[in-house]
């Protein structure tokens, strides 16, 4: 009876905590994409994406800037995207979707912003 008392209040504050850290991951993340994207700009382009970029070209290459593909996965198991031009910043916006992976619900996470 104890055990299943102090289980039921420690488990639901374990999984906050790991919510927390998983969005607190994801905006880190988001934001580090976001930077590696404008170095991208700066040395590959005229410094304007098109709207063929995909977030995939920073891993390919001779000289990649990104080791591979894993680093493009959010802590949900869901891809990053890349909206262009972005909806909350002006050139491009890196977005999470969150725990569901869709579009919209108030867990998505774009970079610079909550």
């Amino acid at each position: 009876t104890i055990i299943a008392l102090l289980a039921t209040l420690v488990v639901p504050r374990v999984t906050r905590f790991l919510s927390g850290a998983n969005e607190n991951k994801a905006i880190a993340e988001t934001n580090s994409l976001a930077n590696t994207v404008k170095l991208y700009l700066a040395s590959e382009t005229t410094g304007t994406l098109t709207d063929d970029f995909r977030l995939e070209m920073l891993t390919e290459g001779d000289d990649p800037y990104l080791n591979n593909s894993d680093e493009l996965i959010d802590p949900w198991g869901n891809y990053y995207e890349i909206i262009i031009p972005g909806e909350q910043n002006i050139d491009f916006d890196i977005v999470s979707y969150g725990k569901d992976g869709k579009p919209g619900g108030g867990d998505d996470i774009i970079h610079g912003k909550r």
